[in-house]
């Protein structure tokens, strides 16, 4: 419960977007894109139990929240318990990287240490991100440009412009994720000092970024194909965002936090769904 199986969409998706780029670009190497999906995942789950234990700490979880059980919060976990499952994880995704730095070099060094750093600094440390209205920007670029990018970078060893496009694309829609996440949560993040983006902005403000998260991903294959010579078979990617249309009606309109549950299962479903549809379409070509 405390790893949010529902939530590693975020992490899986820009690496097969990576890997399907890679594909195109002829320079796919299995085992590299492999260790990047692991170290993904890794760190997803490691921010999690983060996020977890702190924002308990910090009494960012309390019994009016209305989303997925927190178990720190409901006494199903010791704190400290969570905290070494933290640790512990995180140093996994390290060791992973310390193979994907004799593939790719020191410029994984940086991209490691940093992933990691901001997995403990979204809701730990002195100025947590998550608390300033900074989560939404550590998300689309971390899972969106850097996991994209980075995916890349450990099998053809460059950084092409085209996959920091492809990393606009899957960070906005794992930015989706979030925001529907904050706007279930707006009210009882107000009460409890947390200055999420959502809580910054209000209800139509985040409306509009959710509706605007999936205008970016709409938009970036039309023009991958019209300025990268993407094949024309990554249009497919667009075929997942009609599975948003619902979640869309619904968080333009409820009027309950809970209304927004299905909303958000659906667009994290959507989330993998694009990214692997996006990474079929490109390796076709």
């Amino acid at each position: 419960m405390a790893a949010r199986p529902k939530t590693l969409t975020a992490a899986v998706a820009p690496v097969l977007a990576g890997t399907g780029l890679a594909a195109h670009h002829d320079v796919l190497a299995w085992l590299p894109a492999g260790a990047a999906l692991l170290g993904a995942i890794l760190i997803q789950i490691g921010t999690n139990l983060a996020n977890d234990y702190y924002d308990f700490l910090r009494g960012g979880d309390t019994e009016e929240r209305v989303g997925p059980v927190r178990v720190t919060q409901a006494g199903l976990l010791p704190p400290e318990r969570v905290k070494r499952g933290m640790v512990i994880t995180l140093a996994a995704a390290m060791l992973v990287g310390v193979y994907l730095v004799g593939v790719a070099g020191w410029p994984i060094v940086w991209i490691g240490l940093a992933s990691v750093a901001c997995a403990l600094l979204y809701t730990g440390g002195p100025y947590p991100l998550a608390y300033h209205g900074l989560g939404d920007v550590f998300v689309f670029v971390f899972f969106g440009l850097v996991a994209v990018g980075g995916t890349y970078f450990v099998q053809g060893l460059i950084w092409p412009s085209d996959a920091l496009l492809a990393g606009a694309a899957l960070g906005a829609l794992s930015t989706a994720i979030l925001v529907v996440n904050n706007l279930r949560d707006i009210d009882t993040d107000r009460k409890v000092g947390k200055r999420t983006l959502a809580v910054r902005v209000g209800v139509a403000g985040t409306r509009v970024e959710y509706g605007l998260m999936l205008v970016v991903a709409a938009v970036v294959p039309v023009v991958g194909v019209l300025s990268f010579a993407w094949p024309t078979a990554s249009l497919m990617s667009l075929a997942a965002l009609l599975l948003c249309l619902r979640p869309l009606r619904t968080v333009l309109s409820h009027s309950d936090p809970r209304e927004l549950l299905p909303a958000l299962d659906a667009t994290a479903r959507v989330v993998v769904l694009y990214g692997g549809l996006l990474a079929l379409g490109l390796g076709l070509g």
